[in-house]
């Protein structure tokens, strides 16, 4: 009787396969797929690897499963593959698996930690970070002799002041006030405060000039 691991054997290399060729595909080892059309179980991790290793092998390779399944229960003796190892070995058979379990969990476990520490960050971050604030005009040491218009951008969620005044912000945290200023030097003063306290300011030196 024809034996599975040499229908394996057959029908990949009636597709020009090799055994790399398999496990790059399967994601099972190239030796264990060795091992398996050897009738070599007793070289796989466990029983239960080796059902599911020889049902892949046979769906990857277009095999009838169930028949498949049915001559690898008449072969495979798991008293006589699994005992005729040290009674240690027996014992910790499964210890394999425990430790893909482990280490899976373990990254599991840092990658939520990772993703809640960013969600928090992100959530949070107003109150660590100063509130985004750009003046566009007036220019630093900007002469002029009408009012001015002092415009910019801040961040949407913040409490933006010209000299003391509040300003109205658009959903994007655009802004536009037009103040009144005097003859000579002049400081405008423009702050961003956020709702954890954190400010931003920033100061326009600008000259106003009257008209002759």
């Amino acid at each position: 009787m024809i034996r599975i691991g040499q229908r394996f054997r057959e029908a990949r290399l009636q597709r020009n396969l090799t055994l790399e060729d398999v496990a790059k595909e399967t994601k099972i080892r190239s030796s264990f797929l060795s091992a398996i059309e050897k009738g070599e179980y007793h070289k796989l991790p466990s029983s239960s690897y080796a059902q599911g290793f020889v049902r892949n092998y046979a769906e990857y390779l277009d095999l009838p499963v169930k028949e498949i399944m049915a001559l690898f229960r008449r072969e495979f003796d798991e008293e006589k593959s699994f005992r005729v190892l040290p009674e240690g070995f027996v014992k910790d058979e499964s210890l394999p698996a425990r430790r893909i379990k482990f280490h899976q969990s373990v990254l599991l476990v840092l990658l939520a930690l990772v993703l809640l520490g960013g969600f928090l960050l992100f959530q949070y971050r107003a109150a660590f970070i100063d509130p985004k604030l750009v003046i566009e005009t007036p220019k630093e040491n900007e002469v002029t002799s009408t009012d001015i218009k002092v415009s910019g951008e801040a961040d949407p969620s913040a409490t933006v002041t010209v000299n003391e005044a509040p300003v109205v912000l658009t959903r994007q945290g655009k802004f536009t006030k037009q103040i009144a200023v005097f003859p000579g030097p002049s400081v405008i003063i423009i702050k961003a405060v956020n709702a954890f306290g954190r400010e931003t300011i920033i100061q326009r030196k600008i000259e106003v000039k009257t008209t002759p």
